[in-house]
């Protein structure tokens, strides 16, 4: 059905529809008499492109519990399912998220770990072993 302003009830895509025919002869050698078939293809593609309906976006459900996603030797991407010692680099290589994103998606607390216990652990001691975050002392007699 089409109003006194030649709209369809589903939009105008006259000015859309000219635009993409006026690109496209442009560029390409048309003859004349195929133009009024290529002006209806296109706005019938428009049209139909338009018309279709795209389902919502189911919401995301995580690949296993949060509470089961921590444990002392490993942390379980609630994305992908695959356990890791450390998680903000697989967030960021092959989630394209931010550990804050990642937090924010899944409702997680702020403290929620990136990285697995024992291993933050054993980091820890080991940094501690090396002298890190301990003042140097300044030796006498140089």
């Amino acid at each position: 059905m089409v109003n006194n302003k030649g709209q369809g009830l589903q939009g105008n895509y006259g000015p859309l529809t000219s635009s993409i025919v006026s690109a496209y002869v442009a560029r390409h050698f048309t003859p004349v008499s195929e133009l009024g078939k290529l002006i209806s293809d296109i706005h019938s593609a428009l049209q139909a492109t338009s018309s279709s309906i795209v389902p919502a976006a189911a919401k995301q459900r995580p690949a296993v519990s949060i509470r089961k996603s921590v444990h002392d030797d490993h942390l379980t991407c609630l994305e992908c399912g695959v356990d890791f010692k450390s998680l903000k680099r697989h967030l960021m290589t092959h989630h394209a998220q931010s550990p804050q994103e990642y937090r924010e998606k899944w409702h997680l607390q702020s403290d929620y770990p990136m990285v697995a216990p024992s291993y933050a652990e054993v980091r820890s001691r080991l940094a501690k072993d090396v002298g890190l975050g301990q003042s140097r002392r300044r030796s006498r007699g140089a």
